[in-house]
């Protein structure tokens, strides 16, 4: 079984959130399992130098973007044990930074139509096609409008997953003809069309055989108005085509026996402490094992329910805490937190950028990880916490939902703390039950955080799952 992912970004040649380390790490664990996976990407300026010098040249096509004929290099290198393609144009890829350009639209609606162009000069002919989010949505629709009549490309299936259905890639109606060539018959409600403009997230939700995203839950709250984005009737519509299966993570990069960004490598709860005390003398905090550390490693967006952190910080640092703040984003939220480490300062550490090393040794010197999502459709951070044995307190939406367990004092069972309605004074109240238990508990809390870096959130499971859908996928003709 030959299958080709198709996305935007892969750790670690470029990486701007979740989605590229599940590129980077679901395809070595297909592999593992005797899938044959590849992958193929843009070729952004931004890659590392040492790995354009390891890529081998394949040859150049040219591609059509509408009426236009463009360059297409075809690169290769291989990591890993995974065949990882470049498609290289310098016009639309040799340039700082990923999105946010005006001419997205043109960019990858060239990327989606190269990927089919290459694939008769790849090494292997793909069974399946798996596209991620809006920038490969149009793949499916050009598969299916341009190629159904030529010999090579009958019978390839497309998968399609929704890593975050907020970012759809929304541009004018001229793009049918300016950019994709196709015709009006592709404009309407069971196409490309999304409230008088084109959607290419939407081409990839019409046109993919088969739908996915990251969590059963997530899955199922995307079909609500609330969640879906003005695209849940749609995607209740292709309800039986759509699956949820939860991301994992990679276990052997995100291993606190031999992390080499922690400040010391640790495997039980004392070797944690060790890690706590260094992270507050080098964050400038009080040093002191008795005050939990309340930690965020985040993007600063209204969707990671910074509103209700803010609403309620003064009584969160009433608490007897610390908060460590790791992350960018919307400028007022980092002018608040910058105001409160003033206020603050032996309490609060506000980390107005983005540092992996940095984010390691939070994961490792926290006691608890804070998440309140408005939505999450997977989330990678409350697993990592986990991993690290920082246990997540999390807001009942999405993969938080289906991977953090809330704690029973009764029963002692569960790996974190939840509440339910996006409420700043619920979450408020879920934080000092938490601390109340740091506090009084000592030894139940000891034992939560040594059980849960027992936890398999690996991609092991997940990756079954994946496979079981390609091969009923591939069994439907």
């Amino acid at each position: 079984m030959n299958i080709l992912f198709a996305a935007s970004e892969c750790a670690p040649f470029i990486k701007t959130g979740g989605l590229g380390d599940v590129i980077g790490a679901l395809p070595q664990s297909l592999q593992e399992k005797g899938a044959n996976v590849s992958v193929i990407l843009p070729k952004y300026g931004d890659l590392p130098m040492h790995y354009k010098e390891q890529m081998q040249w394949i040859k150049s096509i040219e591609v059509s973007v509408g009426w236009r004929r463009q360059f297409c290099g075809i690169e290769k290198l291989h990591f890993q044990g995974i065949t990882i393609y470049f498609l290289d144009n310098e016009y639309y890829f040799n340039r700082h930074g990923s999105y946010g350009f005006g001419d997205d639209g043109e960019r990858f609606a060239f990327f989606s139509r190269a990927v089919l162009e290459v694939l008769p000069y790849l090494e292997e002919r793909p069974d399946i096609i798996h596209c991620h989010d809006w920038q490969t949505g149009l793949l499916p629709v050009q598969l299916k409008a341009n190629y159904k009549d030529n010999p090579f490309y009958q019978g390839i299936k497309t998968v399609f997953t929704i890593h975050n259905l907020r970012y759809q890639g929304v541009y004018p109606k001229s793009v049918l003809s300016d950019l994709l060539d196709l015709s009006e018959s592709y404009f309407h409600m069971d196409a490309l069309e999304f409230y008088g403009d084109v959607s290419y997230l939407k081409g990839g939700l019409a046109f993919a055989d088969c739908l996915t995203t990251v969590s059963s839950t997530y899955a199922k709250e995307i079909q609500s108005a609330y969640y879906g984005e003005k695209l849940d009737g749609f995607l209740r519509k292709r309800g039986a085509n759509l699956l949820g299966i939860v991301n994992g993570i990679d276990n052997n990069s995100y291993n606190p026996i031999s992390d080499e960004n922690l400040f010391l490598p640790y495997d039980d709860y004392k070797g944690k402490m060790v890690n706590k005390e260094y992270l507050q003398e080098t964050l400038g905090l009080t040093i002191n094992a008795d005050i939990p550390i309340i930690s965020m490693v985040t993007r600063l967006v209204d969707q990671k329910g910074i509103d209700l952190v803010l609403h309620v910080f003064h009584e969160i640092l009433g608490l007897n805490v610390q908060f460590v703040l790791l992350g960018t984003g919307d400028q007022q939220y980092e002018e608040a937190f910058r105001y409160f480490q003033e206020v603050y300062p032996d309490k609060v550490s506000a980390n107005m950028y983005f540092d992996e090393a940095l984010a390691r040794k939070i994961y490792a010197g926290s006691d608890l990880f804070l998440m309140p999502s408005q939505f999450e459709p997977c989330g990678i951070g409350q697993l990592l916490a986990l991993r690290y044995g920082t246990l997540p307190l999390v807001r009942e939406t999405g993969g938080l939902k289906d991977t953090v367990i809330p704690y029973n004092e009764i029963t002692e069972e569960g790996n974190g703390f939840s509440f339910a309605n996006y409420n700043a004074h619920e979450m408020l109240s879920t934080i000092e039950r938490a601390v109340a238990l740091f506090r009084s508990h000592p030894t139940k809390w000891r034992n939560l955080v040594e059980q849960a870096m027992e936890l398999d959130f690996s991609w092991s499971s997940s990756s079954d799952q994946y496979l079981q859908l390609y091969e009923e996928l591939l069994e439907s003709d």
